[in-house]
């Protein structure tokens, strides 16, 4: 596949998003380190007789902090995405405490240093991080004052320690909430999304489970549904190292029941036994501005029995139609707090899926008219005329006889003449009963390919042996995609073979198309502009790879 001056461009060319400058917020921590370093050198240069020394030595450790502080801030400008995690604050207040027995212990003036790691770490990673390294900097304020000075100033140390402690929750504290706070904006964020309404409402719910399972951090989460039918249906998303599918499946109305059995109209969380010393606890919130209220466990001990899970919380849907319920199932033990959230997450994201379902079914049904109307249009303006086309061939045919030399390439032209129709009449037939389903795509591709090989004598392999099952719009576009790959093959370059490969890739769709190249030279780097539009609005992207053996075009679609 080359570049032509129709249909392609740079590659360039192809739309970017505004992407935030990586490590920012290493850069500004690391920063900060640095000026603290710098601030502490000139305390001991311009306050040298109020401060307290151990030794000569003392200069030393302050030299190395600053050291140590230079080279991580120079790591982070220089490596974007710089690992710097919990590991890194207590490191820091190693450092600190070292800071404090060597200038006199309970009276130095390093003791504020402690917060500068417990604000990193609360802020960065939330409050159990945050929590520990308050603990930990208890403990090392502990040791370095009495290192220093031993029990003689326990009044002062029993201070300092006490509020190390209490300002260091607090910090991790509104710390935890901030980071809970963006990773729920985050969620509420993509929740609103939603995924591309061409992929069908199926995949939709399966997207949103998985972004509630990974959010926290679940083992499994089951969407119970009924349908316009009275139908229940139930969904399955696993924790992705579980390896295991995504399941469907029909329940009976008898098997239901006891999933309902709780509360059928609220939130329900339920801790069960997971540690000796835990008490089994089962609570549900009925509604907004009410308190929470504790219920018989009984119940939800069956319901984690059927779920194999020893903690789980459940929140109804607000569907205008029918009723349903989502489980998140976890091996830790879940708060208020999350299946509070729980509801926030269906409430919002409940209505505009049942939304892309209706728009799905008024879509559905108007291309369902509309393409009764193509089909008579194409019985009526494209196959008539082809028929007229083969019987005034075949009129031409009889006229000329056997004996004439261009006898055969008139029954060869009659011939193609009847195969167009035939192939037509039954697009026309598909196209107005409206199947494009999987198998049916593998069939139109196979015509297709077909097709190439007899008009263009070009020889196309077709390899969808790990083809995954997709809607009836994704296979469209991918028909789309292949047929338009195909044509560049066969209009813009002298090979005379091709090969496509559909499969899944990574969680996506991956579709290779690719043909050997015209010379040694590898092709100039291009993009097919019809393709790459189709598939920057299905979510995904293309990317071109020429070499001196064979030009690779590769589509990926998220699934």
């Amino acid at each position: 596949m080359q570049a032509s001056s129709t249909g392609t461009r740079s590659a360039g060319d192809a739309p970017r998003g505004r992407n935030a400058a990586p490590g920012a917020e290493a850069w500004m921590v690391f920063g900060m380190r640095m000026l603290l370093a710098i601030s502490a050198l000139l305390t001991l240069y311009t306050g040298a007789g109020n401060v307290i020394f151990a030794g000569r030595w003392t200069w030393l450790f302050f030299f190395a902090y600053a050291v140590h502080s230079f080279v991580l801030l120079v790591v982070a400008r220089l490596r974007a995405g710089f690992w710097h995690g919990p590991a890194m604050y207590w490191v820091d207040i190693a450092w600190y405490g070292l800071m404090v027995y060597v200038t006199g212990g309970a009276p130095s003036p390093f003791f504020s240093f402690f917060f500068f790691a417990i604000l990193g770490a609360s802020f960065r990673h939330g409050f159990d991080d945050g929590a520990r390294l308050t603990l930990g900097a208890a403990v090392v304020v502990t040791v370095a004052v009495l290192s220093a000075q031993g029990l003689a100033a326990l009044e002062l140390l029993l201070l300092r320690a006490t509020f190390v402690l209490a300002l260091g929750y607090m910090i991790a504290y509104w710390g935890g909430l901030a980071v809970d706070q963006r990773r729920r904006l985050s969620l509420l964020r993509d929740v609103s999304r939603l995924s591309n309404p061409r992929f069908g409402v199926q995949h939709t719910l399966d997207s949103l489970m998985d972004k509630i399972l990974r959010f926290y951090g679940g083992a499994t989460c089951v969407l119970l549904m009924q349908d316009a039918a009275g139908r229940w249906l139930l969904n399955t998303v696993h924790h992705p190292a579980a390896g295991r599918p995504i399941g469907r499946s029909t329940m009976r109305e008898d098997a239901v029941q006891p999933l309902l059995a709780p509360d059928a109209a609220g939130t329900v969380v339920y801790r069960g036994v997971a540690r000796p010393w835990a008490c089994v606890r089962a609570e549900r919130l009925a509604g907004a501005g009410q308190d929470w209220s504790g219920i018989d466990p009984a119940a939800c001990a069956t319901i984690a029995d059927l779920l194999d899970a020893p903690h789980f919380m459940s929140a109804s849907l607000p569907l205008r139609k029918g009723a349903g319920r989502i489980f998140v199932t976890s091996r830790h033990p879940l708060r208020r707090q999350d299946a509070t959230f729980l509801t926030h997450i269906v409430q919002q994201a409940f209505p505009v899926i049942e939304t892309i379902d209706l728009l799905d079914k008024l879509a559905s049904e108007a291309a369902f008219r509309e393409r009764q109307t193509i089909a008579r249009d194409l019985h009526d303006n494209a196959i008539q005329p082809y028929i007229g086309l083969r019987n005034a061939v075949c009129a031409i045919r009889n006229q000329a006889g056997d004996g004439n030399v261009v006898s055969p390439e008139l029954d060869r032209l009659a011939g193609m003449c009847s195969e167009v129709i035939g192939d037509m009449r039954q697009f026309a037939h598909r196209f107005r009963n409206g199947r494009q389903e999987e198998p049916e795509l593998l069939i139109a591709l196979r015509r297709h390919i077909g097709k190439v090989r007899s008009f263009f004598d070009v020889d196309v392999t077709l390899d969808a042996r790990d083809a995954p099952p997709i809607s009836d719009r994704m296979a469209a576009e991918v028909f789309q995609v292949v047929s338009e790959g195909i044509s560049n093959i066969c209009k813009h370059t002298h090979a005379r073979s091709a090969q496509v490969r559909i499969a899944a890739q990574g969680g996506q769709l991956a579709i290779d198309i690719g043909n050997p190249a015209d010379g040694a030279v590898p092709a100039a780097p291009f993009l097919p502009v019809s393709i790459a539009e189709r598939a920057y609005a299905l979510g995904g992207h293309v990317a071109v790879e020429p070499s001196a053996q064979r030009t690779l075009l590769c589509v990926r679609l998220p699934l």
